[in-house]
C-alpha cells in the first residue's frame, strides 16, 4: 500500500517522511490540493531506481543487436578482450 502524504505534511513533517523513506526504502507520494503531485524517496532508492533502468536499457541494446545479427562468438570477444588486457 503506497503512502501518501499532503503537501501541508512534507512542509510540516520533513524529517518524519525522510526518515521513512530511508528506513523503508520506498517512496512517499505526496498530494497538492487534493491530487498527487510528487514521489520522494531517499537518493539510495533513486540511484537503485535509475541503475535499473539502465540495466534494463542496456539489456535491450543486446537483444536489439541479436534481432539485427549484430553479434560474434564468445570466444572471439574473450580473446580480443584478453588482447586488450595485456598491452
Amino acid at each position: 500500500m503506497p503512502t501518501i502524504k499532503s503537501s501541508a505534511d512534507l512542509r510540516n513533517g520533513y524529517n518524519e517522511i525522510s526518515n521513512f523513506c530511508h528506513t523503508f526504502n520506498e517512496p512517499v507520494f505526496i498530494t497538492k490540493n487534493g491530487k498527487g503531485d510528487l514521489a520522494v524517496l531517499s537518493i539510495e532508492a533513486y540511484d537503485q531506481l535509475v541503475g535499473k533502468t539502465e540495466l534494463y536499457s542496456l539489456i535491450q541494446e543486446g537483444l536489439n543487436d541479436v534481432k539485427k545479427e549484430n553479434t560474434r562468438p564468445f570466444s572471439e570477444a574473450i580473446s580480443d578482450i584478453k588482447k586488450r588486457r595485456k598491452k
